[in-house]
């Protein structure tokens, strides 16, 4: 199995969340406590840059339902951007695109939470 790891930037207002390796229902508690923890520092607008990421599985993605609707609730939102061609094929299927705005790259998501 290969490791994860999630490291983070803030930018102003906006959580920027960089996912390095391997996404799976082991590894996803380290992206919820991620998450929550910008949350917890009132962060709602959250970048999450999936460059370095190989693999999601279903529990990954499940991470991203489970906090959406709290950080919109609270006038942010979760995009996404720099996926692999394999990530976002896994991301197309089960309809994320529809839920989601999703990002060529980072710059481009950063320059939409000001728009």
């Amino acid at each position: 199995m290969t490791g994860f790891e999630v490291t983070r930037n803030v930018d102003g207002h906006i959580a920027i969340l960089h996912l390095k390796g391997f996404l799976d229902a082991h590894t996803a508690p380290d992206l919820e406590r991620a998450i929550r923890e910008v949350i917890d520092m009132k962060k709602y607008r959250i970048l999450v840059n999936f460059s370095d990421l190989s693999y999601i599985s279903s529990a990954g993605l499940g991470v991203f339902m489970g906090f959406v609707e709290e950080v919109r609730e609270n006038n942010g939102d979760i995009r996404m951007s720099d996926m692999t061609p394999k990530v976002f094929k896994i991301f197309d299927l089960l309809g994320f695109p529809k839920l989601y705005r999703i990002f060529q790259k980072e710059q481009e998501a950063l320059s939409s939470f000001s728009s």
